[in-house]
């Protein structure tokens, strides 16, 4: 049921001014082209007020994600993937043979001291 006490009555939503002066003034920018190996170009705004070395030189390609450099003659050469390593293979290249051996006996000897029973 529709009341005719309506807050908003005889004004449409939205309704109103628009622009900058509601929205404030868009500050000054300038457009930085980046290019990746498949010849993608990217294009990034930035405060026309920013140094210039605070401006990446590289940054990863959104379509391809490829990194993209500001030389589009010579973009930047892809990064030689490394495999992925598992959590097992990091931990083995911290610790070695006998120290895991030893963490373990420790974690152990804690787990029996909780429930009360001897070891072997």
């Amino acid at each position: 049921m529709v009341s005719g006490n309506s807050a908003i009555r005889g004004s449409r939503v939205g309704a109103g001014p628009m622009g900058e002066q509601d929205h404030g003034f868009h500050a000054d920018r300038i457009a930085v082209s980046y290019w990746d190996a498949m010849g993608n170009e990217t294009v990034r705004y930035f405060a026309a007020n920013l140094p210039a070395e605070e401006i990446p030189d590289i940054i990863d390609s959104p379509s391809t994600g490829l990194p993209a450099g500001r030389d589009r003659e010579n973009p930047p050469a892809v990064a030689k993937a490394e495999p992925y390593k598992t959590h097992l293979a990091y931990v083995k290249e911290r610790r070695t043979e006998e120290e895991a051996a030893q963490l373990l006996e420790e974690a152990l000897e804690q787990l029996r001291a909780r429930r009360g029973t001897s070891s072997k």
